[in-house]
C-alpha cells in the first residue's frame, strides 16, 4: 500500500500541481484513516474498504469532538485518493461514491472597513527606511490587489511591470494571471525598490519582497505584520492577509464592480468562489436600498 500512496503522492505534487503543504495533509489524513482501519478492524488494506468502514472513522473523529469541517476535509483527501486509484485501474469503484459531505456552519469573514484601511494606511507611522516602506507596500498590495498571502511571498521581481502597471501572480496549480495596479501602488514601488537596493547580500535575489536579512518573506511573518498593523486600528477577532483579501473584494463590490471582474482579479476557477463575498456588499446595498427607496420614506 505505500507504494499506492507513494504514487498519490507524486500525482498529486506533479501532475495536480498540488503544494507540498497540501500532499502532506491528504497524505497524513490517508494515513490516520490507514491507522483507524488496523485498530478497529485488524485490517488496514485500502483496497478492499467499504462505506460502513469509512462511516465508522467519520463517527469516530466527530465522537472525538473534530469539527464538521475538519471531518469534510479529512474525507475529502480519502476521496482524491480513491479517484485515484480508480484512475489507475487498482480499483472497481469508490467506496465514497455516494457519500455527502457533513453539514459545517459558514464562516462569515467581517472584512475591515474603509475607515480602519485609511486609519492604517495614512494615519499610522511607519519605521523610517527599508522596513517601514516595504510593510506599508504589503499592506497596499493586499488591500489593492486581492493577491494570496503565498502569491505575495513568491512575487518575483521580473514580474512586477511598472511600464504596463501590472504584476503577473502564480496562483493556485500553478496559473498564472495578471492584475493591474494603482498608480499609488507604482509610486510605492518604486520607493520600495530604492530602499531593497540598500540591503547587502541579497539571497533570494528573484523575490520582490524581503526581509532585512535578504532572505524571501515567511508566512508567519507576513501574518504576524497583517495582525500587528491592523491591532492598532481594529478591534476584530481576526486580522490576517485573508481578511485584507476579503476586504479588497467587498470593498470592490460594495462600489459597484462587477462580480465577474472581481472573479478574475481573485483568481477564482468559479464564480461560487466569488459567491461568498457578496454577504456584505448585499448588506451594504440593502442599507442603500433602504435609504433611497420612496416607498420606504412614507
Amino acid at each position: 500500500m505505500e507504494n499506492f500512496k507513494n504514487k498519490f503522492h507524486d500525482y498529486l505534487l506533479l501532475e495536480k500541481n498540488y503544494s507540498k503543504h497540501t500532499v502532506t495533509a491528504y497524505i497524513n489524513d490517508i494515513g490516520f484513516f490507514e491507522s483507524f482501519l488496523s485498530n478497529e478492524f485488524e485490517d488496514n488494506d485500502l483496497l478492499c474498504v467499504n462505506y460502513n468502514q469509512i462511516r465508522s472513522w467519520i463517527v469516530s473523529l466527530s465522537d472525538d469532538g473534530i469539527s464538521n469541517t475538519s471531518i469534510n476535509r479529512k474525507v475529502s483527501s480519502l476521496k482524491s485518493f480513491y479517484k485515484f486509484l480508480l484512475k489507475i485501474k487498482q480499483i472497481d469503484s469508490s467506496p465514497l461514491l455516494k457519500h455527502k459531505a457533513l453539514k459545517a456552519p459558514k464562516k462569515i469573514q467581517i472584512p475591515f472597513s474603509e475607515k480602519e484601511l485609511d486609519m492604517v494606511l495614512n494615519q499610522i507611522t511607519y519605521k523610517e527606511g527599508f522596513e517601514g516602506v516595504r510593510d506599508k507596500l504589503i499592506i497596499d498590495l493586499f488591500y489593492t490587489t486581492g493577491i494570496r498571502r503565498t502569491e505575495l511571498i513568491n512575487l518575483k521581481i521580473q514580474n512586477v511591470d511598472l511600464t504596463n502597471n501590472t504584476i503577473k501572480v502564480i496562483g493556485k496549480r500553478n496559473k498564472e494571471r495578471i492584475i493591474p495596479i494603482l498608480t499609488i501602488i507604482e509610486e510605492q514601488i518604486k520607493k520600495y525598490l530604492s530602499e531593497r537596493a540598500s540591503i547587502q547580500d541579497v539571497k533570494d535575489v528573484d523575490c520582490f519582497f524581503l526581509l532585512l536579512n535578504g532572505v524571501k518573506l515567511n508566512d508567519s511573518f507576513v501574518y504576524r505584520l497583517i495582525n500587528y498593523y491592523f491591532s492598532n486600528v481594529s478591534e476584530k477577532v481576526k486580522k490576517s492577509p485573508h481578511i485584507l483579501r476579503h476586504t479588497f473584494a467587498t470593498h470592490l463590490l460594495n462600489n459597484g464592480a462587477d462580480i465577474n471582474s472581481v472573479k478574475e482579479l481573485l483568481g477564482h476557477s468559479s464564480l461560487a468562489s466569488t459567491q461568498v463575498y457578496t454577504h456584505n456588499s448585499l448588506a451594504e446595498l440593502q442599507k442603500v436600498y433602504n435609504s433611497a427607496h420612496p416607498r420606504n420614506k412614507k
